[in-house]
């Protein structure tokens, strides 16, 4: 355990998925920076129920090279590939099907189970020299001219000084000096899994209706389903009987998949953007979703947040040890991400604006535009690359 009063280089807030690909990614490059980790859970738990995670294959391979990705699809269960995306719109024109073969892929993403690369990142880093602080809540965050000061909750009670404070806890709510913008977009995502009367195929759906997105993820031998719903349209529909959900849903989804044979537990969380305005203050950065969270759609959330962690890591790699967390290496670090950061957030948000509107003459440019896409091999090409390896 750290004792309190020391001061590393650097202190990463949160050691879950992107906390973790950071720790790692710099524990491989081999210098000599003093790491140390720190997340409230104990070790070796999960610290979330097992969810479904959406990867790109860009996401893929920062895992294979940091070693990891052989851990994960080595286990049973905790990889689904997802061979091809069908994008279409409820009640009216135009679709688009994106395939992993057009890009020369094996496939276009994954669906990965969050303990499964949870516990592969958690073996990994037990490996290196990155000192893990685990059942240690970390309660403030203040950057100052020449460190970063952590506030510690808990057994570890007290404060730590590093020349870097890396946020990836997944809110940032304890940093001070960094200003967020939160956007309610009013509704809920209900997830639940579905039975399947004929194989997926690792086909993922994404299906537009006016009232929101709703996904369709291959997972083992079953799909995971995302509803954009309102907070009363998701109450009623987890009262429902099993056969009545099915029934709703089929309604609203439409034809474009085999009916449903079955549902499991469902469960629903409200959907906002809640984005940082700056990522860095003095001697702080914040990542993942610590910097922006976004609505599931299209499922580019959690890929930026990687891409952040990555990306961190080649900055600091190149950054002389005594100016790590000083303010040039903190402008390199927002210049490299700038340009995919914000299209990752404009073409979110641009999304659950342009497809969720209800405006007549929207549904004919959204038709026209899924339409152009489909027809048009190297716009779709584009995109599909767009998707999976971020702007840069």
């Amino acid at each position: 355990m750290r004792v309190p009063g020391a001061r590393p280089d650097i202190a990463i807030v949160g050691a879950g998925p992107v906390g973790a690909t950071l720790a790692l990614a710099l524990a491989r490059a081999g210098n000599d920076l003093d790491i140390v980790a720190i997340d409230p859970r104990a070790p070796g738990e999960a610290g979330r129920a097992d969810r479904s995670l959406a990867l790109s294959h860009g996401a893929r391979l920062i895992f294979e090279r940091l070693g990891v990705w052989s851990r994960v699809a080595g286990i049973e269960g905790a990889v689904t590939p997802i061979v091809a995306i069908d994008v279409s719109q409820a009640r009216g024109f135009g679709a688009a099907r994106l395939d992993a073969r057009e890009v020369g892929l094996p496939a276009l993403g994954y669906v990965v189970s969050y303990r499964a690369l949870s516990a592969a990142l958690d073996d990994a880093l037990a490996a290196t020299a990155v000192e893990l602080c685990y059942g240690t809540e970390v309660s403030r965050v203040e950057g100052a001219a020449d460190f970063a000061a952590l506030e510690l909750a808990g057994p570890a009670a007290g404060s730590i000084e590093a020349r870097l404070a890396v946020v990836a806890d997944g809110v940032g709510a304890a940093v001070t000096g960094v200003t967020r913008r939160r956007r309610d977009y009013g509704q809920v995502a209900l997830i639940a899994t579905l039975a399947l009367a004929t194989p997926h195929r690792g086909v993922a759906y994404e299906r537009f209706t006016v009232d929101g997105p709703v996904a369709l993820l291959p997972e083992r031998d079953h799909y995971a389903l995302v509803w954009t719903q309102s907070p009363a349209e998701a109450e009623r529909s987890k009262a429902l009987s099993e056969s009545e959900f099915l029934d709703a849903l089929a309604r609203h989804f439409g034809p474009r998949v085999d009916r449903f044979a079955g549902v499991g537990a469902r469960r629903s969380f409200p959907l906002a953007l809640d984005v940082a305005a700056a990522t860095t203050s003095r001697r702080v950065v914040v990542i993942g979703n610590a910097a922006q969270s976004l609505h599931p759609i299209a499922g580019q959330g959690f890929n930026l947040g990687l891409r952040d962690a990555w990306e961190l890591a080649r900055t600091i790699e190149r950054t002389p040890k005594s100016e790590v967390g000083g303010d040039a290496m903190l402008a390199a670090y927002r210049r490299s991400r700038r340009v995919d950061r914000n299209a990752g957030i404009l073409f979110t948000d641009g999304l659950v604006r342009l497809f969720g509107s209800g405006v007549p003459f929207a549904s004919a440019a959204r038709g026209a535009g899924l339409a152009l896409l489909d027809l048009v091999a190297p716009a779709r090409r584009m995109f599909t690359r767009a998707m999976l390896f971020g702007l840069h």
